[in-house]
C-alpha cells in the first residue's frame, strides 16, 4: 500500500459538478493498493498518516500531527501511486490491486484512520475526480507500507 500525503490549507473532490469530499487545513492523501495488501498494511499506513509530524508548532516547523492541529484528512483512491514508470514512456500499473480488493482496502483504510480520532472525508472510488487543493509548504511525503522508500 502506498500513499502520497500532502499538507494542505484546504482540499476538495468534485465528481460530476458535485463536491463529494472537502476539508479545511489537514492532509490530502492519494492512496494506492497492491494485490497482496491486507489488514497489516492498512493499519500501518493509517497509523503513519495519523501520527506523521508535519505541522508546525511554536518551536519547530515539523513537530505536530494532524490530530494535534484539529485537522482533517481527505483520502482519494489513486491506483497511479503504485504505477511503475522506470521502463519506456508509458507507466505500468501491474502492481495495482483489482477494483474489488482496492475498494475494500481503501474503505478499510478510511475507517481505520477515522477510528484513530481524525475527521476523514473521501473521494469517490472508480470515478473521474477533480481534486482541488491549496498545498501548505508545500510539504509532500511518500509513504509505503513495505518501507520501499
Amino acid at each position: 500500500m502506498r500513499a502520497v500525503v500532502q499538507r494542505v490549507h484546504e482540499a476538495s473532490v468534485v465528481v460530476d459538478a458535485e463536491t463529494v469530499g472537502k476539508i479545511d487545513a489537514g492532509l490530502l492523501v492519494y492512496l494506492g493498493v497492491e494485490p497482496d495488501d491486507g489488514d497489516d498494511e492498512v493499519r500501518y499506513l493509517a497509523e503513519k498518516v495519523r501520527n506523521l509530524r508535519i505541522f508546525p508548532d511554536d518551536h519547530k516547523p515539523l513537530n505536530r500531527d494532524v490530530g494535534e492541529t484539529n485537522g482533517s484528512v481527505l483520502v482519494v483512491s489513486a491506483f497511479s501511486t503504485v504505477g511503475d514508470a522506470r521502463k519506456g514512456r508509458r507507466p505500468s500499473f501491474d502492481k495495482a490491486a483489482g477494483p474489488d480488493l482496492a475498494e475494500q482496502l481503501y474503505e478499510r483504510f478510511c475507517d481505520t484512520l477515522a477510528g484513530l480520532g481524525v475527521g476523514v472525508e473521501r473521494g469517490r472510488f472508480r470515478q473521474h475526480m477533480d481534486v482541488r487543493s491549496v498545498n501548505d509548504g508545500p510539504i509532500c511525503m511518500l509513504l509505503d507500507s513495505r518501507k520501499v522508500f
